[in-house]
């Protein structure tokens, strides 16, 4: 009787080890999915109003935005076909604690003026496995307005 106890005992131990094994590896894989390295398009841009409305723009052929991110890199360029004005920016950027902070070292004609004046963006940040959202907060905590992503690699 005794015997069956300890194997029945054993038996409950080494199950219950293995199903712990899993679920590391599962949460390991999902965190490891929801990182910014890489090509992303920009398929909507979304305006928030100060009563709380929001107006959302639909990227197209001649709107387009590609951001690309590398471990501690981020680089992005805009296309507008009506516009003469070049857009593109590099530098550095972190995430931590859902916030995204880009420091730009330097961009197009356009955007070092930009630069001149404000060098770091701060955005909340939602990622996802193959999107994701950053939104520009004002000092009040409101939304001014969001860019959102898809994967493209």
């Amino acid at each position: 009787m005794k015997k069956i106890i300890l194997i029945i005992c054993f038996a409950i131990i080494y199950s219950c080890n293995d199903h712990r094994k899993v679920d590391k590896n599962i949460t390991t894989t999902n965190i490891e999915t929801k990182t910014l390295e890489g090509a992303w398009k920009l398929v909507s841009y979304i305006n928030y109003g100060e009563d709380g409305t929001a107006d959302t723009i639909l990227s197209s052929n001649t709107n387009k935005q590609i951001k690309m991110y590398s471990k501690t890199k981020v680089m992005w360029s805009r296309t507008r076909i009506f516009d003469t004005i070049d857009w593109f920016a590099y530098g550095d950027y972190t995430v931590k604690d859902g916030i995204l902070v880009e420091i730009l070292d330097y961009g197009s004609k356009s955007m070092n003026e930009v630069i001149k004046e404000k060098t770091e963006f701060v955005f909340n940040v939602d990622i996802e496995e193959n999107k994701f959202s950053q939104t520009e907060i004002d000092s009040l905590g409101h939304p001014i307005y969001s860019e959102n992503y898809i994967r493209l690699e």
